[in-house]
């Protein structure tokens, strides 16, 4: 990402360029991003391709003024964070299910992200309802956020006795968020709840092709089978278009849900809660309704 491609994104959260890369500013880039870039994924009803390069990334989210699901933000909020200045490293996730089962591999994308005091946070724009800050990663104790109250600790072994992958040789040769941690994976709880599992070792954007793909045409996953589009509000509330169901939730948590009428009504919700301009109403695709 080249500097004027920085300032546009800047622009589109309606941030300023942060002097230096510190915890912050960090705090404050992460917080506009969830406010403006919304967690949708009409693209896959839309008919759109969803293709992890970073130039396709910064021409849907900055260039069309959308929002994405978990690869698409975090993977164009990351190149943004390394353009100004932070080291940053992908972490492949696997998101807990019912009754604790853990998804496909390359489930889910986040963010570690290190800034100029050497400090370690997890950011993550692309998880839906979720902190609205970043998380300390060596933090083990209750960390308090507007979302929730959040913990980060090493995780147990998984079904196959895993408790993370030990580190290649090469990948910790050198220091730096880049490098492999080469500790147990990590959980990441919400409220006393298992939300998602992280590796410790950095990926590259294509890895999460597969995982994409998969969320993006199985009939198995919850993608596929729903319509979302949603974002932090300005008091720390929240509002979620599902379908033709919008709900707006309040910072203490209670919720409204009105259904509007007509699609001139959703189509006026797209553009005026979320940035979103659209032809026509989107639907879940019949080929996706199955299974």
């Amino acid at each position: 990402m080249n500097s004027a491609q920085a300032d546009a994104y800047l622009r589109r959260i309606g941030a300023a360029r942060p002097q230096h890369p510190t915890a912050e500013a960090l705090n404050e880039l992460h917080l506009r991003h969830l406010r403006t870039v919304p967690f949708e994924n009409l693209s896959i009803h839309l008919g759109e391709e969803i293709v992890l390069e970073e130039e396709r990334l910064l021409d849907k989210v900055v260039g069309r003024r959308r929002g994405g699901f978990c690869y698409e933000l975090n993977g164009a909020f990351g190149a943004l964070l390394a353009a100004l200045g932070y080291e940053v490293a992908l972490l492949a996730g696997r998101v807990y299910g019912n009754e604790g089962h853990l998804g496909i591999p390359y489930d889910h994308l986040a963010l570690r992200v290190r800034t100029a005091d050497g400090t370690d946070w997890l950011a993550d724009v692309g998880f839906g309802a979720h902190s609205h800050l970043p998380l300390a990663l060596a933090e083990r104790g209750e960390q308090t956020d507007p979302g929730g109250t959040f913990r980060v600790t090493e995780a147990g072994p998984d079904p196959a006795g895993v408790t993370g992958a030990a580190p290649d040789p090469a990948d910790v040769t050198g220091a730096g968020v880049g490098s492999a941690a080469g500790g147990a994976d990590l959980d990441v709880l919400r409220d006393g709840g298992p939300q998602y599992r992280l590796e410790t070792r950095p990926r590259a954007l294509g890895d999460f092709t597969g995982g994409a793909w998969w969320h993006s045409t199985s009939p198995r996953s919850n993608f596929t089978r729903s319509l979302v589009c949603s974002r932090v509000t300005e008091d720390g509330g929240r509002i979620t278009l599902s379908g033709r169901v919008l709900t707006t939730t309040s910072p203490d948590g209670s919720k409204e849900t009105r259904e509007p009428a007509t699609d001139e009504e959703v189509l006026a919700l797209y553009r005026e809660g979320f940035g979103i301009e659209l032809a026509a109403v989107p639907t879940v695709r019949q080929g996706n309704q199955a299974g």
